[in-house]
């Protein structure tokens, strides 16, 4: 047979829809359709031999060219195509189980617990800030039993602490701690969780679930609508935006339950300002500047110190102590320290004493439901949530300002702000281990990735509901697919919540593991050695960050110590050096600005390019940063960098700013590229009048940039005659 024929009446084959739809019907969607033909392709093109019956069958549709037979068809390769896709596919063998198993158009149904009994749900709707959960978490304290279910372990935390202030006996749990009211370890009438750790079997009297519009959330959305389908509560109080109401009112429906609405105003008032702030030196008590990076987090505090002000810093993968131990220190009227530099991660979480919320960007990097990473502008539910910490009720301030660091971004900050909330459309579901298991049973060979992936291929929601992202628990599947573990046990390390972005992080998960499996259990002993504990005080950022790592990792051992205790013993132990390693790391972010320093003069040599020949001075070598930096010649660097006196520092200021205009407006910074530097931190004041002195010297002697140009010109002739 001819290769060239084969291939071509094959890819024939594979573009015709009676063929697609035929597969469609056996149970091969798009994406294994596409699988299965790729896969049959190369076993027939790369195959020294196939069976008879096929060969037949290709020989009769590549037969038109010799005009003996009559030629066959390509849709009779279709009962060979389908045998080959149910050897690597096997479950379309049992297709129709499957589907029954992945049908996920009646969540309402997998908690009989919670449709056993006639339920009341209230909506406290409100924006930030208006004493919606205030009002909610009153009830929760004055009925016999109750659950709080928020999306933070600091939230968690201030609710465990206000119930047992109040002589509410109250427990807290989260995924790596559990804290009894009782000192006999006796399980109280309340509890303060993290809504994943919720629990959907305990019968109680009322319920609150916190941040209810975040069932929308392309990970963690399906635990809301966990909670909120399946507590075991008399009163359900429901609280967060109103741009859920719809979605939450229409899930009830489905139960045959009711909502209450309660709405709440802001209770003090929220102003945008009319003016930008521009300037780091324009900032006053009580400002807290909202970035989206913690690089700009880092650069924006040393910007700060430089000017002789302390500020606090809070990010999100700060250990919860630290965060509480910067928020303390920023909220504490006697402390120096007025200014606060955060991310989002303010946006929920810390009571925060602040009068004024600044943007250094209204651009945020963020992943959709698709697990892509997409950059776009802050939404208006954003941006009321950070805009709303000004101005709290309660504090020293009685009313709240928001504006932007930057002129242009105003304006579409006040455009996104006086847009209306995007309703909530959909709740998040996730995969059950007990469905994972079913269909493990009917596809006893297929990795825990494989079938995850099956599964969301067959599973059916209906217009209520979305699957969530599943990237992160596939990640992690395929990762320790190696390691031999039974399902149920794989199944937990892979919903384990930690970053994939990290590392070390992700190497210690494959560390643990591989302990695992070999039944080995991980004492304190083991986990000191691999972890290097204990550790010093962090001298740059990068020591910094990797501290922040290995709290991670402590997270972690402890997570999984209440899913495998014996396999994970040392808990306490583990809890202790977490404490110790939180102070160290508090230090550090104390100390944030001097090891951002010590950060840059570590890189600095490597950056620095030095002729052997011709070695340049430190001046010389700050001004090529500024030229590399700003993609500006290295006399326009200077005569614009240089405090020089006079029209001509003025003349070239103008004429700089004339050319660069539009990348001026594209940059974070305004003004000249001097005040800009030294905003950014990478000029000081001396380095400028270093750089004067050295530029009028080289100046006076014709070595460099504006020397005659008589001098210029014979040098040029000089090098010309010595080439030539």
């Amino acid at each position: 047979l001819s290769a060239g024929e084969v291939l071509k009446n094959l890819n024939k084959f594979y573009k015709r829809k009676e063929i697609q739809r035929l597969g469609a019907e056996n149970g091969l969607d798009a994406r294994l359709f596409h699988q299965a033909f790729i896969s049959f392709r190369k076993y027939i093109m790369e195959s020294s031999s196939v069976s008879a019956d096929l060969h037949i069958i290709l020989n009769d549709i590549c037969c038109g060219a010799g005009k003996v037979c009559l030629p066959g068809h390509v849709d009779d390769l279709f009962p060979f195509f389908l045998r080959h896709a149910k050897q690597i596919f096997p479950m379309l063998d049992c297709m129709d189980d499957l589907r029954k198993i992945s049908d996920l158009r009646l969540p309402p149904n997998w908690y009989p617990d919670a449709r056993a009994i006639q339920r009341k749900i209230i909506f406290h709707a409100g924006p930030t800030n208006s004493g919606k959960t205030y009002h909610a978490i009153q009830r929760f304290l004055s009925a016999k039993s109750g659950i709080y279910c928020g999306p933070l372990k600091l939230l968690a935390h201030e609710i465990f602490q206000k119930s047992n202030d109040a002589n509410v006996p109250c427990d807290l749990v989260t995924g790596e701690e559990r804290v009894y009211a009782n000192e006999d370890a006796r399980q109280a009438p309340h509890i303060a969780c993290t809504i994943e750790m919720c629990s959907t079997n305990t019968p109680y009297e009322v319920a609150v679930i916190d941040e209810i519009q975040m069932i929308r959330d392309p990970a963690r959305g399906w635990a809301w609508t966990r909670a909120l389908l399946g507590l075991c509560a008399e009163e359900i109080h429901v609280c967060g935006e109103a741009a859920a109401i719809d979605l939450v009112t229409e899930l009830m429906y489905t139960t045959g339950e009711e909502v209450e609405v309660r709405n709440y105003k802001r209770l003090t008032p929220l102003t945008v300002l009319d003016y930008a702030l521009e300037s780091l030196d324009n900032l006053r008590p009580g400002d807290c500047i909202v970035c989206f990076s913690k690089n700009d987090i880092y650069s924006v505090s040393r910007q700060i110190e430089a000017r002789g002000l302390e500020c606090a810093v809070i990010y999100g993968s700060l250990p919860p102590g630290t965060k509480l131990e910067q928020a303390k220190k920023f909220n504490d009227p006697d402390d120096p320290c007025k200014i606060l530099v955060a991310t989002d991660a303010i946006g929920m979480g810390l009571n925060l004493c602040i009068k004024r919320i600044i943007f250094n960007s209204i651009v945020k990097p963020t992943i959709n439901e698709k697990g892509e990473k997409e950059i776009d502008s802050i939404t208006t539910s954003q941006a009321l949530q950070i805009a709303g910490r000004a101005g709290r009720y309660g504090s020293s301030f009685k009313q709240g300002e928001v504006t932007t660091m930057h002129r242009d971004d105003l304006m579409q900050l006040k455009e996104i702000l006086s847009e209306p909330v995007r309703p909530v459309k959909a709740a998040g579901l996730h995969p059950t281990p007990e469905q994972i298991e079913m269909f493990a049973y009917h596809l006893p060979d297929a990795t825990l990735s494989n079938l995850i992936d099956i599964f969301v291929s067959l599973s059916q929601v209906d217009g209520l509901y979305f699957v969530c992202n599943i990237d992160d628990f596939k990640f992690l599947a395929d990762m320790i697919q190696h390691i031999p573990l039974n399902l149920r046990s794989r199944y937990v390390f892979c919903t384990a919540p930690l970053n994939r972005k990290e590392p070390f992080v992700c190497t210690m998960l494959l560390k643990f593991a591989r302990q695992f499996s070999r039944n080995e259990p991980l004492t304190f002993d083991w986990l000191c050695r691999h972890t290097k504990w204990p550790l010093a005080a962090p001298k740059n950022i990068k020591e910094l960050v990797h501290l922040e790592a290995v709290h991670d990792v402590f997270d972690l051992y402890l997570w999984l110590s209440y899913r495998f205790m014996d396999m994970f013993p040392d808990a306490v132990l583990v809890r202790d050096i977490q404490r110790k390693l939180d102070d160290i790391i508090q230090v550090g972010v104390c100390n944030i600005t001097k090891l951002i320093r010590a950060s840059q003069s570590a890189a600095a040599p490597s950056t620095a390019e030095v002729s052997e020949d011709f070695p340049l001075s430190r001046t010389q070598r700050d001004t090529r940063a500024i030229s590399d930096r700003h993609g500006v010649k290295s006399t326009e660097a200077l005569s614009i960098a240089v405090e020089v006196p006079g029209e001509r520092r003025a003349k070239n200021l103008k004429a700089y700013r004339s050319a660069t205009r539009q990348e001026d407006l594209k940059s974070h910074g305004r003004g000249s590229l001097a005040n800009r530097l030294l905003r950014e931190g990478l000029l000081t004041q001396e380095m400028l009048r270093q750089l004067e002195s050295e530029w009028q010297d080289q100046h006076r002697n014709g070595r460099y940039g504006l020397g005659s140009k008589r001098d210029d010109q014979s040098s040029s002739k000089e090098t010309g005659k010595k080439k030539k």
